[in-house]
């Protein structure tokens, strides 16, 4: 996997690769920078349509499978080369984004300390996913691939996680692989326009904000970016909580995943699956090792 990053990364070579995807992506930039914030009213709610989601759908347009068929002209500037550079230029990409949150925690840190144990609490909550989504996964005719794919939100750690103990190509990673990519795919819009909601549940913005560190920087930045606008007194701290709880996550969530997400999981999953699972599948009900 290493030596597969460090040569997408490599620079031998392949700069006119690295070139149409920096142009590309200015491109990207200025179209949703010029199209802006737009804000309009759904029922009693709020929906704020931000530039990071206008960049996500321009971004699955022009892929080759998309307008580049059609378009052949785009698929020559836009090849598989470039995407998979661009998908390993993402976690670089979201470094800074990283400095300028974490430089937003240090102004806050009292407010912060006084939330308390909620911090790190607030990842058991995560749990509740398992109950939803598996039942779910199994009435759709999923096997092992719904374990993996409801075993939690499923970002890098979780990815790391079940790569490790079942093998990326198994069914369990193939679930925990196809959860990653939808939310990578999905996730942004999804928690976007759900935050832009949130406030009129009369939960307080701050719980919200907390709700906001997924462990996903660019899922916790479109909801934490959306409540800000909703709630623009309360900006700063909003922001200062989702950054701290996504950082939080990271950590407790990995825990969380191992001790307590995998075998609850297995568990429900021998329970359920015999009663929900359809037939016609190949039926595994293998031990968490």
């Amino acid at each position: 996997m290493a030596k597969q990053q460090d040569k997408i990364l490599s620079t031998k070579g392949r700069m006119n690769i690295f070139a149409k995807l920096f142009f590309i992506v200015l491109v990207i930039v200025i179209i949703t920078e010029f199209i802006g914030i737009k804000k309009f009213t759904i029922g009693p709610g709020q929906v704020v349509l931000l530039p990071m989601l206008y960049a996500v759908i321009i971004g699955l347009l022009i892929t080759p499978d998309v307008l580049g068929k059609r378009i052949k002209g785009l698929k020559k500037l836009i090849s598989k080369e470039e995407i998979e550079l661009a998908g390993t230029m993402v976690m670089i990409s979201l470094l800074p984004l990283g400095v300028k949150y974490g430089t937003l925690v240090g102004p806050n840190i009292l407010k912060i300390i006084q939330a308390g144990p909620a911090f790190l609490l607030q990842e058991l909550g995560n749990l509740g996913t398992i109950f939803l989504g598996l039942p779910l996964a199994l009435l759709l005719g999923l096997k092992r691939e719904a374990f993996g794919a409801t075993v939690s939100i499923c970002r890098e750690p979780t990815l790391g996680v079940i790569g490790e103990r079942y093998g990326i190509n198994s069914p369990e990673g193939t679930g925990v692989l196809g959860t990653y990519l939808i939310g990578t795919v999905f996730g942004t819009i999804f928690f976007g326009i759900l935050a832009s909601f949130a406030p009129i549940t009369g939960l307080h913005p701050y719980a919200l904000a907390m709700a906001s560190g997924m462990g996903s920087g660019s899922m916790m930045t479109a909801a934490s970016s959306s409540l800000a606008v909703a709630v623009p007194e309360m900006k700063e701290t909003i922001l200062a909580y989702a950054a701290t709880s996504n950082m939080l996550t990271g950590v407790t969530g990995l825990y969380s995943v191992i001790f307590l997400g995998i075998p609850l999981n297995n568990y429900l999953y021998r329970k359920l699956e015999p009663k929900l699972g359809r037939r016609g599948g190949k039926k595994d009900v293998r031990e968490d090792a």
